[in-house]
């Protein structure tokens, strides 16, 4: 790589003379203009608005516009004799943790080289004391005509460098954020939640430009002489009203998909419908929210698909065995009049569950006890 500056890190009182490279390159898509009717190159020339005449490139020096209006030329020697001490100097003003840092005050990123063999043992210094703190250098240096902020951080073995934004170059996000109350409900956060965990982990090698893939693609159809593929639908977004725990559930079932766990997606599928089928329509639709919970709750405690299968259709068999309870205790407790008797009558015909003759026999025993009971009543009373 070429560097494109060259200068010093301020340490305190250690000098360590560095290069600096750049860090990134754009590869972005790039257009020229053209004149549509016999696709002719359109170019810009540098015309002087007093005479209009077209000025080469060494003629042209820079000039600051004064707030009246006025020009005042500055050539490069006038900047480069400006009293500057950051003008070959990044200045290191202090250590601070990296967290903060606002994301949004960092522009340019490039690589610091060590510049000579003398600068190695400074270069490593400075390295290390960053790694050992766990923190970065806030600096200052002259770059491309202009000082700016930057911050020092480590890159696998190498020093990298952030240039910043001033703090008053940073907008304020005042009227961006909504101004009404916004209700959301913790069944909803724990779907969101949910939905992060099952994103994963960002792979870098996966990352790709769809957008210049596809321009790339077009343009080699059309140089071939062929029908470019046809563009896949598009999906429609924004302006729409949704349902937000069903669009949640739907983004976690095609993450789920996506990441080849179609069993899972299934699993939590089957086991919504059988909470479902438990109360009715009615109640269904009722308990919906409450399902989902439950259902989020057990994703996110790590349990396999068919252990929440399972557990779903043990409580639905518990659910239908505990209304088949309570009618026949209701049952029970009309024949007896007693409680006692209503749950001997209860367990009874839970154990003779569907059959009438023995829930028969339980009513005349309760009936026999009480003509019983009462007899021996009336026996005390005449004694």
């Amino acid at each position: 790589m070429r560097s494109i500056w060259k200068g010093s890190i301020s340490f305190g009182l250690v000098s360590i003379p560095v290069k600096v490279f750049g860090a990134t390159e754009n590869h972005s898509v790039s257009f020229r203009q053209v004149h549509a009717a016999d696709g002719g190159r359109i170019r810009y020339r540098k015309v002087c608005e007093l005479d209009e005449e077209e000025v080469p490139t060494e003629e042209i020096t820079k000039a600051f516009e004064a707030a009246d209006g006025t020009t005042v030329p500055l050539s490069d020697e006038d900047l480069s004799a400006l009293p500057l001490p950051t003008a070959r100097t990044i200045e290191i003003l202090a250590f601070v943790p990296a967290d903060t840092v606002d994301p949004l005050q960092l522009d340019r990123s490039y690589y610091l080289g060590a510049d000579g063999g003398g600068a190695v043992k400074p270069y490593v210094l400075l390295r290390e004391a960053l790694n050992r703190s766990e923190k970065v250098a806030i600096a200052k240096l002259a770059l491309r005509g202009r000082e700016t902020l930057a911050m020092l951080r480590v890159v696998e073995d190498a020093l990298a460098l952030h240039t910043m934004l001033w703090p008053d170059e940073i907008r304020p996000a005042t009227g961006v954020a909504p101004d009404t109350e916004v209700g959301i409900r913790d069944a909803e956060l724990d779907l969101a939640d949910t939905l992060m965990e099952t994103l994963g982990e960002l792979d870098p090698e996966e990352l790709h430009d769809e957008y210049r893939e596809a321009v790339e693609a077009l343009v080699a159809a059309k140089l071939e002489g062929v029908e470019p593929e046809e563009a896949r639908e598009r999906v429609e977004a924004g302006g729409k009203v949704i349902d937000l725990m069903a669009a949640l559930e739907n983004s976690v079932r095609a993450a789920r998909e996506g990441r080849g766990e179609q069993a899972a997606a299934a699993g939590g599928d089957g086991g919504g419908g059988g909470g479902g089928g438990g109360k009715g329509g009615g109640a269904a639709g009722g308990k919906e929210d409450a399902g989902t919970e439950g259902e989020v709750r057990e994703l996110r405690a790590g349990k396999t698909a068919a252990k929440k299968s399972a557990a779903r259709r043990g409580g639905a068999g518990r659910g239908e065995g505990e209304k088949a309870g309570e009618g026949k205790g209701k049952t029970g407790g009309k024949a007896g009049g007693r409680k006692s008797t209503a749950k001997k009558s209860a367990s009874s015909a839970k154990d003779s569950r569907g059959r009438k003759s023995t829930s028969g026999a339980a009513k005349k025993t309760a009936s026999a006890k009480k003509k019983t009971a009462s007899a021996g009543k009336r026996d005390r009373a005449t004694g």
